[in-house]
């Protein structure tokens, strides 16, 4: 298996985040930008396209042969499934939501007045079939939203990457395939601890940039982890980084 760790196209909260240095106009479950739509749009023509001067070999470390990717999954989050649907129409592959994908703490919103962080419905089904009918939802989702839950504390991140590990070897180990994920800048860092054994602690951090993709070579009995390339956008120009 290959895994291809990708990180959503830039939001609303990201670019607010970028002019102001503050949280406090955040949306619980923002929307691309302009800027966002376009890294979308170029990151989506990058996987689907390959170099036809490019030598063969067995290994193609830089994808120069192209991605190939046979399984595309997204969390939830607009974000995630606005940067998905531009990939899947590119590439021929199904959108599939995973909900289990979806950045550190889930849908809430910051409360100053009780100082507490309070969880929000997220989008419902019906949401999704009106802006994504080609997304293929959770059969559990309904019109309540998919969230519905308190905010999700730091400890309870690493047991909810540990699920997702295990799903992609048991769905995907010692197979060719070739599956990429659209998800989110902090969970990220929470999958490599498990990938990699590393301990949890404060202070540990690797950023990603929007619309970067990360690769990782599984073996075939899934137990050894390589990593190939990490928070890669060379194919964005320089002023559209972000």
């Amino acid at each position: 298996m290959q895994l291809y760790y990708i990180r959503h196209a830039q939001s609303a909260n990201n670019a607010a985040w970028d002019r102001l240095g503050t949280n406090r106009s955040r949306s619980e479950d923002p929307e691309l930008t302009e800027l966002g739509v376009r890294q979308a749009e170029l990151l989506a023509q990058y996987l689907a396209q390959a170099d036809a001067g490019a030598a063969a070999g067995d290994r193609d470390i830089q994808n120069r042969r192209g991605f190939g990717i046979t399984h595309l999954y997204t969390s939830l989050m607009v974000r995630s499934v606005a940067t998905g649907a531009h990939l899947s129409r590119a590439i021929g592959a199904p959108l599939v939501a995973w909900d289990d994908i979806h950045e550190g703490g889930g849908i809430y919103l910051d409360d100053e007045e009780l100082n507490a962080r309070l969880g929000q419905p997220g989008k419902n089904r019906a949401y999704f079939i009106r802006h994504y009918p080609d997304l293929v939802l959770p059969e559990a989702l309904y019109d309540a939203g998919w969230w519905n839950r308190p905010f999700e504390e730091r400890e309870q991140r690493y047991g909810r990457a540990r699920r997702v590990v295990e799903r992609l070897r048991a769905r995907h180990g010692g197979t060719q395939d070739r599956v990429a994920i659209v998800s989110h800048g902090g969970f990220f860092n929470y999958l490599l601890c498990v990938l990699f054994n590393l301990a949890a602690r404060d202070g540990f951090w690797f950023v990603l940039n929007n619309a970067s993709i990360s690769r990782f070579d599984f073996d075939w009995d899934e137990q050894d982890v390589g990593i190939v390339y990490l928070n890669r956008v060379d194919f964005l120009p320089s002023d559209m980084i972000s």
